[in-house]
């Protein structure tokens, strides 16, 4: 695998960002494709959970880039 150089902090993180997320997409395009009840059999329960957990998920993230500060106890 090759190793990208990058000039930057900056330019690293909007290129690894934009792959990152190009991948996030495609994956949940792919799962879209489970939605053909011809297809495949789920219930509504089922598909509450899997969005659940991907919401979760999103949200943690979300978290991670708005901590600003780490918290330090000191006496």
């Amino acid at each position: 695998m090759k190793r990208l150089k990058f000039d930057s902090a900056r330019e690293r993180f909007k290129i690894m960002a934009e792959n990152r997320t190009n991948k996030i997409l495609t994956a949940i395009n792919v799962l879209s494709h489970c939605s053909n009840r011809a297809l495949y059999d789920f219930t509504d329960d089922e598909i509450d959970r899997i969005f659940i957990v991907i919401e979760e998920s999103i949200n943690e993230a979300k978290i991670k880039f708005k901590k600003k500060e780490k918290i330090r106890f000191k006496l």
